[in-house]
């Protein structure tokens, strides 16, 4: 019965001059959804509303489960859209809408009229109670109920007439590419997915960096980072995956420095290598998964260490996360049954049993010059034979 769906959108409305640029992010954004689905779609932006209105037979719950992915959506509302032919027939459509979308009429409900259209003859109150008349007199099972309705009829009056009672939840957030690019480091994991998640919700564009240790790391671990990376291309739209042979790197630094301070000058090589990739594909911030205090190397101390390599600024959407939220989340987004899986990453490998939690960035920089002999062209060699996986 719905031809259309009205598009609901929060944070965009408050926007300024510059509105139309995010409403032009999110009809693109929409369009690229529906090509999953069956069926010819027109997205269409009229008076401060976008619509998507279907040319064709298509499928009700692709479509939702599209619209679902697209950051900037709050709210997806299947709706009737009908021409102004009087009010005796705006009464009888509403009548119909009822009798179509609801089978068991033993329900209460409430009206709430909008009357954009200011030409109309009647106000929104007198639409209000007339409406509700005709809906108690053809279906004398229901009951009005204004404060707590089991249903909520929504009646926008515009050039057109929208009917609508049902919002289903979007993401919400802000439209892919309205706030520049980022380079995330992807690990196999339960936070890193997440990571990347949430900074996209903010607009932002991702690529992301994946370390591949073979043999240590088989090939199975680097085809479930692939898709990870694919799962949150749902919502991010298609990911540029770089993925560094890192091993080489990785042997040379157990062997050169002291075991205890491995995980973090491994993280300081993996952030330098990622910030080069991020800077020649104009990223203008790195996103990590890490979370305060979860592991040794994501202490305060740790990080500042870490951090120190790094130009770009470095996003941790999951800074203040407990691991219980962040599982939450990747429940919801359909990562969390991938990143379980046992496969091990180049971090879990080469790990100290006694990581130390407070290193001082002064010995940190002590150690790392045992590595002055060959760690250059090591990266330099890294980077030449990476690979790149487009991901969607």
């Amino acid at each position: 019965m719905y031809k259309s769906f009205l598009i609901k959108y929060a944070e965009i409305a408050i926007k300024g001059k510059n509105r139309y640029l995010f409403e032009d992010a999110l009809v693109s954004q929409i369009n690229h959804a529906l090509k999953k689905a069956d069926g010819e779609f027109l997205v269409r932006k009229e008076q401060g509303r976008i619509y998507v209105d279907t040319l064709s037979d298509y499928d009700y719950d692709e479509v939702v489960e599209a619209l679902k992915c697209v950051f900037g959506i709050v709210g997806i509302c299947p709706m009737v859209q009908i021409e102004d032919n009087g009010y005796e027939d705006l009464k009888a459509q509403v009548v119909k809408y009822i009798d179509d979308a609801y089978e068991n009429k033993n329900f209460t409900f409430k009206v709430v009229a909008r009357r954009a259209n200011k030409q109309y003859p009647v106000v929104s109150d007198q639409i209000n109670r007339d409406l509700g008349e005709v809906i108690l007199n053809a279906f004398p099972e229901t009951k009005v109920n204004v404060h707590t309705p089991d249903v909520l009829l929504r009646v926008e009056v515009r050039h057109k007439i929208n009917i609508f009672s049902e919002t289903i939840p979007g993401p919400g957030g802000m439209p892919i590419g309205t706030a520049g690019r980022a380079m995330l480091l992807l690990s196999g994991g339960i936070d890193s997915p997440v990571a990347g998640w949430m900074i996209a919700k903010r607009g932002v564009t991702i690529d992301a960096t994946y370390f591949h240790a073979p043999p240590y790391t088989s090939e199975r671990a680097k085809q479930k980072v692939v898709d990870l990376a694919k799962l949150v291309a749902k919502y991010t739209g298609p990911i540029r995956l770089n993925i560094i042979n890192f091993t080489d790197i990785q042997l040379y630094i157990y062997d050169q420095c002291p075991h205890d301070e491995l995980t973090i000058i491994m993280r300081r090589y993996m952030m330098k290598i990622a910030e080069t990739i991020a800077k020649e594909n104009d990223c203008l911030a790195l996103v990590t998964g890490e979370s305060i205090g979860q592991v040794a190397s994501q202490t305060m101390q740790s990080l500042a260490v870490t951090n120190e390599v790094c130009e770009l600024p470095v996003m941790r959407p999951l800074i203040a996360f407990d691991k219980q939220d962040i599982v939450d989340i990747s429940l919801k987004i359909g990562t969390y049954e991938t990143s379980v899986l046992p496969y091990e990453d180049c971090c879990t490998i080469f790990v100290a049993k006694h990581p130390v939690t407070k290193p001082s960035l002064k010995k940190i920089k002590n150690s790392e010059k045992k590595l002055d002999e060959k760690i250059d062209e090591l990266m330099k060699t890294a980077l030449e034979t990476r690979e790149v996986i487009r991901c969607i």
